[in-house]
């Protein structure tokens, strides 16, 4: 084979190539016999540099698709990460404002509380105010009546024993 001449590879190159050979062969021509052989070689060479070729992408193709998913995991995973975060913080915020409305519910029902202790106080005070009221009115009332009976009485006497006023 010279410089200038071009061989057929693949699967064309190999049935050339076997053709030369076995014309050479039949033909007692050695540099044909040879020269199928290497074009043989040649397309056996270009066959498996092919294939190879073709793992080689098939498994770049498979290596980009893992990464691929593992980008994709790892982004869900992060999404899912705040997603639970967000989660916590607003039942933090919920449970916050539970805590704090119970505490203003409770801190009103103390001062109702307090506020009807001191009304039932004010009102036992006003209360214990109008009965002693009342019991300083009627010991008024009874010292003015047992004053006028004793001056009823006193002048009843006066008339009964003159006398004895006079001494």
């Amino acid at each position: 084979m010279t410089e200038n001449e071009r061989t057929t590879g693949g699967m064309v190159g190999k049935v050339v190539g076997r053709a030369k050979e076995a014309i050479g062969a039949v033909t007692d021509k050695d540099d044909l016999a040879r020269e199928g052989r290497l074009q043989q070689a040649q397309s056996e060479s270009e066959l498996e540099a092919r294939r190879q070729a073709e793992q080689a992408q098939v498994r770049e193709q498979e290596a980009a698709d893992r990464q691929r998913q593992a980008e994709v995991k790892g982004q869900r995973d992060q999404l899912r990460n705040e997603v639970a975060a967000e989660q916590r913080e607003e039942q933090i915020q919920r449970d916050r404002q539970q805590a704090q409305a119970s505490a203003a519910a409770q801190a009103e029902s103390e001062r109702e509380a307090a506020d009807n202790v001191e009304a039932r106080g004010h009102a036992q005070a006003e209360h214990t105010v109008q009965a002693a009221e009342q019991t300083r009115v009627a010991a008024a009332e009874q010292a003015n009546r047992l004053e006028r009976e004793a001056s009823e009485a006193e002048r009843r006497a006066e008339r009964l024993d003159p006398k004895e006023d006079q001494r």
